[in-house]
Formats: C-alpha cells, structure tokens, sequence
C-alpha cells in the first residue's frame, strides 16, 4: 500500500501514514523509500545528512522546540518506534502566512506515521507513554552554533499539552520567547 501525505494547515507540515504488514514473525513498515511517490514529493532532493535516535522514559516529558537556523536550516522526519508522543511542529518562518502557529499529531508504532517539518520550523514532542523511542531523519548536519527554538510554555504559541509538561531540559526552559526572536 502506497504512503499517504496528509496536509496541515502549516505549509510544508505533513503527516505521512503507511501501513505496517503483520504476519507470524512480527512486522515490517517501510519508514522511507526514496522513489515512493510520497517520499520522492514531500522529501524531494533533500540528502538524509543524519540519523538520530531519542528515547525519553518519563511521561509528560517534553523535549523541544527546537531547529536550526539559516544558512544551516534542516528538514526533519519523525517517526515513532516505540511507545507514543504527541509531536508538534511550530512555523518560525516568517514570510509564511502561518508564522507562530503549531501543529500537533500523536505518533506510535500502530499508527505507521510519521511528521515531516520543514525548514524554518521548530519541533518537539510530549511523552504519552514511558519508554517511548523517536527516529529522525536530518536533511543537514547539525551545526551547534546554528542551533535555537522557541519555548515550550510562549504564551504567544499557547500550545495545549496534552499533560502538565515535565523534565524538560534546562537548555530547553532557556529558549526564547517567540517575540524574542530575529
């Protein structure tokens, strides 16, 4: 079955759903292929510079929001292996007609989706359940001194936790408010 690309109301922010094959042995889910339709429109000729891995074991655990500025800006594909979250993705470009507004879907294993966010905005996720693992697929490398985001509690963003968020880093309770960025 053929990857389907749902829109958001963000430009550029689209939810990819598959479909898991289950048999005796367990599952198997094409997470990317290049020459999919879906893949080849959304992702286009992006190079995959990088691939991260996240675990997070508390729930309510928020990590993010977080991306890279220009000149060093990156796409990122997200996708759950294990567990649950509740990921959002943030428009922080701001010639876009969408800028300041998030967007949010629940990621899992039996859901077969990922969430692909654009250059230009911030992503981060809330736990649903312990344990919960995240894969990320980079269009860029990540580059320390380009690295900002916004916070998780900007009264202009008024994103709506599904929990009261907790463990956040202290990296990640410094990021600034949106009114605060360039």
């Amino acid at each position: 079955m053929p990857i389907e690309a749902r829109p958001t109301p963000i430009a550029g922010v689209l939810e990819l759903v598959g479909q898991a094959f289950a048999d005796h042995r367990g599952l198997f889910l094409n997470a990317f292929r290049s020459q999919e339709p879906a893949f080849a429109e959304t992702w286009g000729d992006r190079p995959i510079a990088q691939v991260n891995l996240s675990r997070s074991e508390a729930v309510g655990t928020v990590r993010g929001l977080h991306l890279q500025a220009p000149p060093h800006s990156e796409a990122k594909l997200v996708r759950c292996l294990r567990g649950r979250v509740w990921d959002v993705a943030v428009d922080l470009r701001p010639e876009s007609a969408t800028y300041g507004q998030w967007h949010a879907v629940e990621l899992s294993p039996g859901t077969a989706n990922s969430l692909l966010i654009p250059e230009g905005c911030a992503h981060g996720f809330q736990v649903l359940e312990a344990g919960s693992e995240l894969l990320y697929l980079h269009s860029g490398a990540w580059v320390p001194e380009s690295e900002t985001g916004v916070r998780f509690d900007d009264p202009l963003l008024a994103i709506s936790w599904p929990l009261p968020p907790t463990g956040l880093s202290a990296r990640d309770r410094e990021l600034p408010l949106l009114e605060s960025l360039p």
